[in-house]
């Protein structure tokens, strides 16, 4: 599909970081002003739904997103992760991991929900700095999978 965002394999710094590719599927570090440390798990090749996927392609993509989880949760300590597929903008397989906090600008909301707060620059300068961390310790979750 030659229009969708997610196929595209060329990057500007706007997307974000690419932390981890491997031949079926890479991991994201997203560009989120308000949400440092959010991440995207995103399939390579286009699929819009999980079942259109082998068995073994799911507990693979699955497996991606936990280690995603587990490292984010290792550097980040946020009050809650939150993982979510939808896929309604892009029907391309990517699933959202993303750290959340009580002070973040959506909370208790999701994130694609209106504001209902304004966190403190120097919170959010601490998160982006921990966010740095990020790409190191997914890279190490994910080579604990093989």
């Amino acid at each position: 599909m030659t229009n969708c965002v997610l196929c595209k394999d060329e990057l500007k710094p706007e997307d974000g970081q690419l932390i981890w590719r491997g031949d079926d599927c890479r991991v994201m570090l997203v560009n989120d002003p308000d949400l440092p440390g959010f991440c995207r798990v995103i399939l390579n090749r286009h699929v819009a739904e999980m079942t259109d996927l082998t068995h073994g392609e799911r507990e693979h993509l699955m497996a991606l997103v936990f280690a995603v989880e587990e490292a984010m949760r290792y550097v980040m300590h946020p009050d809650k992760v939150n993982i979510a597929a939808l896929g309604n903008m892009v029907p391309h397989i990517h699933w959202h991991v993303i750290p959340r906090f009580n002070d973040d600008a959506f909370f208790p909301g999701s994130i694609w929900s209106k504001k209902t707060q304004e966190t403190k620059e120097a919170v959010l300068e601490a998160r982006r700095k921990k966010a740095q961390e990020l790409p190191a310790a997914i890279k190490a979750a994910i080579a604990k999978l093989s």
